[in-house]
């Protein structure tokens, strides 16, 4: 099942790409470039669903 998400994007005074998923609590991640951010936000969701999913009390 393929699942999206909306990912707010900016750049930050240090030149930094900054992403945030506003629907995975806590899901961002940051990179130089927009290729490693493409690849470090994928992970970012996989991880945060992962987290997201558990019931109250776990983990």
């Amino acid at each position: 099942m393929t699942r999206e998400f909306q990912v707010i994007i900016e750049k930050d005074a240090d030149g930094f790409l900054i992403a945030d998923v506003p629907a995975l609590k806590g899901c961002h991640t940051q990179a130089k470039s927009m290729d490693s951010l493409k690849v470090r936000v994928k992970e970012a969701i996989e991880l945060c669903s992962e987290v997201n999913i558990l019931p109250v009390g776990c983990g």
